[in-house]
């Protein structure tokens, strides 16, 4: 799965051929929704209402191989998933509101690795200039770089902080979303 929602966002979204259909929620459905992410999120509690306004209407753009965006009645994305997946805020939302999701900063040499969807590598998360927030394995983080202020990416950590430190060897995060790939592309669906 991890894998799937890469190749596919990192291919250019176009409307005419990522999305196949889209659909407004039901006021009960957007309520689930809403439940399930300050669930997932807890740091998104005191500011769901900003995020997702409940008088707003929502859609799912579905796109192709079980891909679903959240987008609100503007049209901006917001979150993203896979399958049943858990939704995995996209990276212009983490932009606005950056405490939503632990941080992993990587160090300098990192940086073009991580903007061409390279997966980040342990080494890169243990280097001088590097910092981790302490989570657990499958965690979504905001990928961060030194001496930069917004997230580069947002990824899911293939190892605990503490295995990275110890094996620093291999992959440390999985990059599902970065900074130009499809999704950052993709125009707000009317």
């Amino acid at each position: 799965m991890l894998l799937t929602i890469k190749v596919i966002l990192a291919v250019r979204f176009e409307e005419k051929e990522s999305v196949s259909g889209v659909q407004q929620l039901k006021s009960s459905v957007q309520k689930g929704i809403r439940t399930k992410l300050v669930d997932q999120y807890p740091h998104l509690e005191g500011y769901v209402d900003l995020v997702l306004p409940k008088k707003d209407t929502y859609r799912i753009v579905k796109c192709h191989d079980h891909i679903e965006i959240l987008a609100n009645s503007a049209g901006e994305l917001l979150f993203f998933r896979h399958r049943e997946g858990p939704w995995v805020p996209t990276l212009r939302l983490l932009h606005k509101y950056p405490f939503i999701l632990p941080w992993e900063q990587v160090d300098k040499g990192a940086i073009r690795f991580v903007l061409s969807g390279a997966n980040i590598m342990c080494p890169g998360l243990t280097s001088p200039g590097a910092q981790m927030s302490a989570v657990v394995k499958g965690t979504i983080v905001a990928v961060m770089a030194e001496g930069k202020q917004h997230a580069l990416a947002v990824g899911v950590t293939a190892l605990s902080t503490e295995e990275i430190a110890k094996v620093n060897k291999g992959i440390g995060i999985e990059n599902y979303h970065y900074l130009n790939d499809g999704l950052w592309q993709m125009k707000p669906v009317k």
